[in-house]
């Protein structure tokens, strides 16, 4: 039997990885990830693990040495945050690139400059597109779950990818939760023994690994990663459903609230997701049909299953932590990626942007509400005239509130459920 134990978000994380017991971890310090290694290493001194860990002298060496430990046959894992993703950015497409199963929790921080230890997800984001799967959680229970599921995804044999599994920095890491630790002995029938492919060690089959690739091949060898990367979203779905056979918590690609009869609803990741359903449950009561829809999975990008989840609304609104500087109108990336989806499956419905909450600004209840009442103004006009809001940023102009919106609200707008 498991039991509920009160634990930072970090401390959650660590608590999985003594779990999974991997062979090696390398890891480097960076706030807020520190906890997740600091707490593993406590357990490995205290001989509660028998995991080799390796103290690097920074997060590119730490990447690094996963790179070596997993193509010679180990479990591996590392953590890390912003400026040390950034640094790891040589090795992440590498490791991608040689088919590891590597796992790295990354509590989401702001990058510099200015120096900003807070949330946002310009770290992740930014790394989006070096072949890591991406899973990410709202809460600490989800960040340990997820942990778990991402040692079976990224061994899957149809996909042997690595994994980031992100949680937002201090929001989650450092807040205590309630968590449900699942038995020990549970978990490791859950994760199985782990048979690597191929090995650096296995001497009757010699391998080279990150050998030189001309044009003769590269193409093919990334042709092969799209593929993986492909069959990465039926992998995740297959995980999921064992892990809810044996814990009873069920996850998909993305998780709904109140959107099976909403007409206007926001797209969000990781901890806002909780924030949003207050401002859904406040705005119910006031009549308004609003809904939330949180990806987990953002890579492989669910965009057919996305696309039918939301195909039914007036109009939707993407929340993004981060900015994707230069791109269509310099919104977020969930957002660019939900209009190219949209277009690619013939949705064709008013779609804005809301930046928030960079380098850690807080977002209330009452500007996710703003938010609705926008979205209410804009599935009215059936198009959208500002599509990129930077929310809550000093001299913008101020999202409309509910009770100003609800003084002149079409009446079928109000209708209750």
């Amino acid at each position: 039997m498991g039991r509920w134990m009160a634990l930072e978000g970090t401390e959650a994380v660590a608590y999985a990885m003594k779990q999974i017991a991997p062979d090696v971890v390398a890891a480097y310090p960076i706030t807020p990830q520190t906890g997740i290694v600091q707490t593993f290493a406590q357990f490995v001194a205290d001989g509660e693990v028998p995991t080799e860990f390796i103290q690097a002298e920074s997060e590119h060496s730490a990447l690094s040495a996963c790179v070596g430990a997993a193509a010679a046959g180990a479990r591996a894992m590392t953590a890390t945050s912003s400026q040390g993703l950034a640094l790891m950015w040589e090795i992440l497409p590498i490791a991608a690139a040689m088919r590891l199963p590597i796992v790295m929790p990354v509590v989401n921080r702001a990058l510099s400059a200015p120096i900003n230890i807070h949330c946002d997800h310009s770290d992740s984001m930014g790394a989006r597109d070096t072949g890591w799967i991406q899973i990410y959680s709202e809460n600490a229970q989800e960040a340990y779950d997820n942990t778990l599921q991402a040692v079976r995804i990224a061994e899957h044999p149809q996909v042997r990818l690595p994994v980031m599994v992100m949680q937002d920095g201090f929001i989650t890491s450092h807040a205590v939760e309630r968590v449900w630790v699942e038995d020990d002995d549970a978990v490791r029938a859950f994760l199985g023994t782990y048979q690597p492919a191929c090995t650096l060690l296995n001497f009757e089959r010699p391998l080279t690994f990150g050998a030189l690739d001309f044009y003769d091949y590269y193409f093919e060898h990334k042709r092969h990663q799209v593929e993986a990367m492909r069959r990465a979203k039926d992998a995740i779905l297959e995980v999921a459903e064992d892990f809810a056979r044996r814990f009873g918590r069920r996850y998909g690609l993305f998780e709904t609230y109140q959107l099976e009869d909403a007409e206007v609803a926001v797209v969000v990741l990781s901890s806002t997701a909780g924030t949003a359903r207050v401002a859904v449950d406040n705005l119910r009561r006031m009549g308004w049909r609003v809904g939330l829809l949180k990806p987990r999975v953002y890579r492989p990008f669910p965009d057919h299953e996305i696309i039918a989840a939301l195909r039914h609304l007036r109009a939707i609104g993407v929340m993004d932590r981060a900015i994707a500087f230069g791109a269509l109108e310099n919104g977020g990336p969930l957002w660019l990626d939900l209009l190219a989806a949209a277009h690619r499956h013939g949705l064709h419905i008013p779609i804005a942007d809301y930046v928030f909450g960079l380098g850690g600004r807080d977002i209330t209840p009452s500007e996710i509400e703003g938010i609705f009442a926008d979205l209410m103004q804009i599935a009215d006009r059936g198009a959208v005239t500002r599509p990129v809001t930077y929310v809550g940023v000093r001299g913008e102009l101020p999202l409309p509130s509910p009770a100003e919106w609800s003084l002149w609200i079409p009446e079928a707008t109000m209708a209750g459920d």
